[in-house]
């Protein structure tokens, strides 16, 4: 009783003079510091298939050599088609939009033009001009046979005959360049202009609208990517009024460093990867060198041509193009789903039992399509998780947050 006594004055007095005795401190949990410090993950296997998890035993790969380069989608401008104005004049309807899809030879657009009266007034010309001079051939074929008659009696010369049939032998050139001049207008008024040659001809409208327009055609089928008019505009033959291509092809161009240019040729192999699908390769081979060289960034462009049949590229996107020299020796592959980020570190997640999977560092190299490369960190043969590798890592976090 007397000890228990003289141990509480004796705190008392410690705690009066501001010193408080320091309690003891409850000793670790060992079980929790040693998942820790072995970076253990437990996941039963039941759990395991219900949440997707796929372990691949990795080994050495033959990879190939490649180049990186970033790129630009564009619309392929040998399938790419400027609608331009056929005369002077002013849009009366416009029937197409960007982005949509139209079929060759359809209506884009429909404008008011002097031109139409004035080549139908050639027209008509060139008919009266072809009228006349049939008249005047046929007369002077009669004057010619006439002169032969003459001629055969003896009451005409020589001389008068010759004349009577040069002169028919130039009515018929006459009428020959007379009847060109028909087809020039027909032509223009048919093929340039794309109406009908005679105004009877034109299909009616709606009343009190111009029945007598210039259609604007399209060139090909494609998807019209730029229209520049709208109802009123007034345009010369030299202006662009639709922009179309057709998306099924598209060019990628890439900025490639100076120093592989001697390793590129036409035709090589390319992959492109777009941020919209980032699983996912697209198949191209390059078409074209540049001839010119960036003096500011020293990369040279290289044009690669890519087929869009499915229309999931769209131009003006960005990519990164994987551009194949060869086999360049063998190396580590994972999925790139299976590295994973934690705390700023790659990481993968190797299985050592049924159930218990081991958090390990790893130093990554190159990417090589849907793949990245390893380092450092695993051997040949280890099995290491890649497919829902971010299961484990948030199995791995919880653990994490439960001891702190």
């Amino acid at each position: 009783m007397n000890r228990i006594v003289s141990a509480a004055i004796a705190a008392l007095f410690l705690t009066a003079c501001g010193n408080p005795p320091v309690p003891e401190a409850a000793p670790a949990s060992a079980p929790v510091a040693a998942a820790r410090a072995s970076n253990i993950v437990t996941m039963s296997v039941e759990a395991q298939a219900s949440s997707g998890v796929k372990v691949t035993s990795i080994s050495a790969e033959s990879v190939p050599e490649v180049i990186r380069a970033t790129a630009k989608l564009t619309a392929d401008e040998n399938h790419t088609w400027r609608v331009g104005a056929v005369a002077e004049g002013r849009i009366s309807r416009v029937q197409a939009n960007p982005g949509d899809l139209v079929k060759k030879d359809q209506i884009l657009a429909e404008m008011h033009s002097h031109d139409i009266h004035e080549s139908r007034a050639a027209y008509k010309k060139a008919k009266a001009d072809f009228a006349r001079m049939q008249g005047i051939e046929e007369y002077r074929l009669k004057l010619k046979d006439r002169a032969k008659r003459l001629l055969d009696l003896r009451a005409g010369s020589v001389a008068q005959y010759e004349q009577a049939e040069t002169e028919w032998k130039n009515s018929q050139t006459d009428v020959q360049n007379a009847e060109i001049e028909i087809e020039k207008a027909v032509t223009h008024l048919v093929e340039v202009l794309g109406i009908p040659v005679e105004e009877a001809d034109v299909p009616q409208r709606v009343s009190g609208e111009d029945n007598d327009l210039i259609p604007v055609k399209a060139p090909s089928a494609g998807t019209v990517l730029i229209r520049t008019i709208t109802p009123g505009t007034v345009v010369t033959p030299s202006t662009d009024l639709f922009t179309i291509s057709d998306l099924s092809s598209l060019w990628a161009m890439a900025e490639v460093n100076e120093e592989y240019l001697g390793k590129l040729r036409i035709g090589m192999p390319v992959r492109v990867y777009v941020q919209a699908y980032p699983n996912q390769a697209f198949n191209g081979r390059i078409g074209k060198l540049g001839e010119l060289l960036d003096p500011g960034t020293r990369t040279i462009k290289v044009r690669i041509e890519l087929q869009n049949m499915q229309g999931k590229l769209k131009p003006e996107m960005y990519a990164d193009a994987e551009i194949e020299l060869g086999r360049g020796g063998t190396a580590l592959m994972l999925p790139a789903e299976a590295v994973q980020d934690l705390r700023g570190e790659p990481v993968v997640f190797v299985k050592l039992s049924d159930d218990k999977f081991e958090m390990r560092p790893v130093q990554v190299g190159r990417t090589i399509g849907t793949d990245v490369e390893v380092l450092s960190g695993l051997k040949a043969g280890d099995q290491v998780v890649t497919q829902s590798a971010f299961i484990l890592k948030s199995e791995f976090m919880k653990a994490s947050l439960s001891e702190e």
